[in-house]
């Protein structure tokens, strides 16, 4: 999102992030906040963003971090957090989809929960939200809007032998490209 001048039209919008408890969530939730954006952090531990929003708060950046509790592998959840955005801040201008998981078990040894739990997390959670934060964009007619879907070299080639994972990183490229070529036909929102 370019410099700190280039951040200034971000100043008052309103950013989800998902996964925001850890990690590059939480390094992303900040610095948002820092430039400030009001930024839903999501995640299943409500109590690490509460923290991180307390720190933001002491710090005086001109955004800040509203912490919701999310499961995105729960769809009831993201329908909720998405009323709780509408409802109280209009609705979501940038998407970082950021939540994901991988287990260190093979494809030899992985059971079927374990596939899907990565799967609901992984693929079905971050279309879910990339998809409902792309159409509050444009029911709202918000034509500069942006979805980041945090990816990994596994998402691009085979790097070990976390096999499943991979392929749950392979859709997210596919699924990137694809919203892309959908949103690209009637918006110039964007997709990273």
């Amino acid at each position: 999102m370019g410099s700190s001048s280039g951040m200034s039209r971000w100043a008052n919008r309103v950013a989800l992030v998902t996964g925001a408890s850890i990690g590059i969530g939480a390094a992303v939730a900040a610095k948002l906040a820092e430039h400030g954006m009001t930024v839903v952090g999501c995640a299943r531990n409500k109590d690490a963003i509460q923290k991180l929003a307390e720190e933001i708060e002491g710090k005086g950046f001109p955004g800040k971090l509203i912490p919701v509790k999310c499961d995105v592998s729960n769809e009831t959840d993201i329908e909720n957090m998405f009323k709780f955005i509408e409802e109280n801040y209009g609705g979501v201008d940038v998407c970082v989809n950021n939540a994901g998981f991988s287990t260190p078990e093979t494809l030899l040894e992985l059971n079927a929960t374990q596939m899907r739990a990565m799967l609901d997390v992984n693929v079905v959670g971050l279309v879910l939200c990339a998809s409902k934060s792309a159409n509050s964009m444009l029911a709202r007619k918000v034509n500069d809007g942006h979805i980041f879907n945090i990816n990994s070299m596994s998402g691009h080639r085979l790097t070990g032998w976390l096999n499943f994972y991979a392929a749950t990183k392979f859709a997210v490229t596919a699924l990137t490209e694809g919203l892309r070529r959908e949103l690209v036909a009637n918006s110039r929102i964007r997709v990273t």
